[in-house]
């Protein structure tokens, strides 16, 4: 039994690797018999990104049943700035999973970056709730990234779109965080000038693997600007290694820049962008328990 997550024989890369099998963008579907026997037992997280706003589901024994991702910009820097954008996205996401499964979802559990202000966590409880659903809970990412990737001693580096958030952990728990602003946004911007195309082209653009490498100059310096960030917020501090996780630290060379920049031995997590919703789900599960 995994200390960190209370589920048997938990594989942190096998479960990514599930994960992503199923928990897929708008248009995508399994097919499920009808309610499944989970009798409401399911698990879920809604992580409400700068960049992506995840849904995602867990069956009773923990492991990826569902889910489905969208590109939006109803957060800025952790805050959420269009709520009615936020609600009526994650509502046509409900039911669209609930359609896939066969089963309502009653209830979710929710995650916040580090130093967001109190008022700001409950909006987010809050486009829960408009939404249809149960706030069962919050949890600050870091933490709900730390039950996916149960690290006992090192840093978790999550790049989102927005913000870079730093979390220092001693014997598996979280003792320092930090979040400040810099993420994938911020590549799009840079890629959007120096191309002189639109925002929204150049966000596809970054995603493309073909054009990645014709990118990465362009991207580096903004990498080099998050390496700043950390090195910054861990000067002083007892860590040998990094992880990364979040959208934005897929982007290829991305842990290559950081481990040069900070000195620290980087690694780049299996499937960066469901690491924290997957562990906001996560989160959902052991209340329940």
């Amino acid at each position: 039994m995994s200390a960190e997550t209370g589920f048997v024989a938990f594989n942190p890369e096998t479960f990514l690797e599930k994960a992503a099998e199923v928990i897929l963008p708008p248009g995508h579907h399994q097919v499920f018999s009808p309610s499944g026997g989970w009798n409401g037992n399911l698990r879920v997280g809604v992580d409400l990104g700068t960049a992506y706003l995840v849904l995602s589901v867990l069956s009773p024994d923990g492991m990826p049943l569902a889910g489905q991702y969208r590109f939006a910009q109803v957060v800025r820097d952790g805050l959420v700035v269009d709520y009615i954008g936020a609600v009526d996205l994650l509502r046509e996401m409900k039911r669209d999973v609930e359609n896939n499964l066969n089963i309502e979802l009653t209830h979710a559990a929710s995650g916040f970056p580090p130093g967001v202000p109190q008022v700001e966590v409950r909006a987010t409880a809050n486009v829960v709730e408009a939404a249809g659903m149960t706030c069962t809970g919050l949890i600050d990412e870091p933490s709900a990234a730390n039950n996916i990737l149960g690290l006992r001693d090192g840093a978790i580096i999550d790049v989102g779109g927005g913000t870079t958030g730093i979390a220092l952990l001693k014997d598996g728990k979280v003792i320092y965080t930090a979040d400040e602003a810099t993420g994938g946004t911020h590549f799009s911007l840079v890629i959007a000038g120096a191309l002189d195309i639109p925002f929204e082209e150049a966000e596809k653009l970054k995603t493309d693997p073909a054009q990645q490498p014709r990118l990465f100059p362009l991207v580096r310096p903004v990498m080099e600007k998050v390496g700043s960030i950390i090195s910054h917020h861990l000067n002083g501090k007892a860590v040998d290694h990094i992880i990364l996780v979040g959208g934005a630290s897929a982007f290829p060379g991305m842990a290559s820049v950081i481990q040069e920049y900070t000195g620290l031995p980087t690694r780049l997590s299996a499937h960066p962008m469901l690491v924290t919703p997957l562990g906001i789900a996560m989160h959902d599960q052991k209340l329940q328990e």
